[in-house]
């Protein structure tokens, strides 16, 4: 078991802004991967009423430790008025993925 490392999961409107925040939290150092998977349907409560769009997904590799920092990012650089931002436990990770993410995100 391991909770040192999260992935953190938030969508946009299109690969270009899923591209920028990308970019900008492997700039900050706040990332070792973010893969983008779209486009995708979303499908969701918004004003009272049932919404649908068409979106982009993020899958950022980071830290437990760095959540409000890439929270914070994430905020900065996300185009939505309530962007989702959640992050999800790497309960079990290979020995050479966890290698790797050590050495991108040191302590």
């Amino acid at each position: 078991m391991n909770s040192e490392y999260i992935q953190v999961v938030t969508t946009v409107a299109t690969a270009a802004e899923a591209e920028r925040i990308a970019s900008g939290l492997l700039e900050a150092r706040l990332a070792a991967c973010v893969q983008i998977v779209g486009p995708l349907t979303s499908m969701y409560w918004w004003q009272g009423k049932i919404d649908r769009a068409g979106e982009y997904q993020c899958l950022i590799k980071s830290r437990a430790d760095r959540f409000q920092q890439v929270a914070e990012a994430i905020s900065g650089l996300h185009p939505y008025e309530v962007p989702e931002i959640i992050a999800l436990p790497l309960t079990a990770i290979s020995q050479g993925y966890q290698q790797w993410l050590a050495a991108e995100l040191p302590a």
